[in-house]
């Protein structure tokens, strides 16, 4: 299966929601985005490594960086491989001297990890064409961002009450909204609307 090559675009959380926070990748020289809703920790320790930050102490992802350098365990590439129920399963291929081993991670854990390693991060087309959502190309410029660590606040509710109200067209509409917003986390919501009535049609 074919791997996609995927980058950090954006930690996006909301003030509505006080836990509620999701780190937005995006397909290398693509148009397509995967919001992974993710814990305030776990946004936490993204966001310390993105800004090339240094705690007084370890956190827990420096200290497991810390470990796997000692004993000479290499990071070369996360793999978001699988998504069931809304959650996303991520693989952290590891190596030493002597093997190659693909370690279970909470996808938020692996991220933080791909960070401190400067490792890829990678999934497969059927999970960017289950959970991704397609931003328009604005005038056919394919550029990347120079600054990828964009924290975005919202203000905006989820809207999980006022969805099952809405037709199709109306769901579209609003997701175009909210994703020129920036306001990843109701775009899942919406995304996961609009997934949900394609598949009973």
């Amino acid at each position: 299966m074919k791997k996609i090559e995927l980058e950090i675009v954006a930690l996006s959380h909301s003030i509505t929601q006080t836990h509620s926070y999701a780190v937005v990748l995006g397909e290398v020289n693509g148009l397509r985005r995967l919001p992974i809703v993710i814990g305030g920790f776990e946004a936490q320790a993204i966001a310390v490594a993105l800004e090339k930050m240094q705690p007084s102490r370890p956190l827990t992802h420096d200290l497991m960086k810390n470990f796997m350098n000692a004993f000479i365990i290499d990071l070369h590439e996360i793999i978001i491989c699988d998504l069931q129920e809304g959650i996303f399963y991520s693989k952290l291929v590891c190596s030493n001297d002597n093997d190659t081993i693909e370690i279970d991670s909470r996808t938020s854990d692996a991220i933080a990890l791909a960070v401190r390693f400067g490792c890829p991060i990678y999934t497969y087309e059927n999970i960017l064409d289950n959970a991704g959502i397609l931003m328009e190309d604005e005038g056919g410029s394919k550029k990347k961002k120079q600054k990828k660590e964009v924290v975005v606040e919202s203000d905006s509710p989820t809207g999980h009450e006022d969805l099952k109200t809405m037709s199709l067209p109306e769901l579209n509409n609003l997701l175009e909204q909210v994703l020129e917003n920036e306001d990843y986390i109701r775009a899942i919501a919406i995304r996961d609307e609009i997934n949900q009535r394609n598949k009973g049609k």
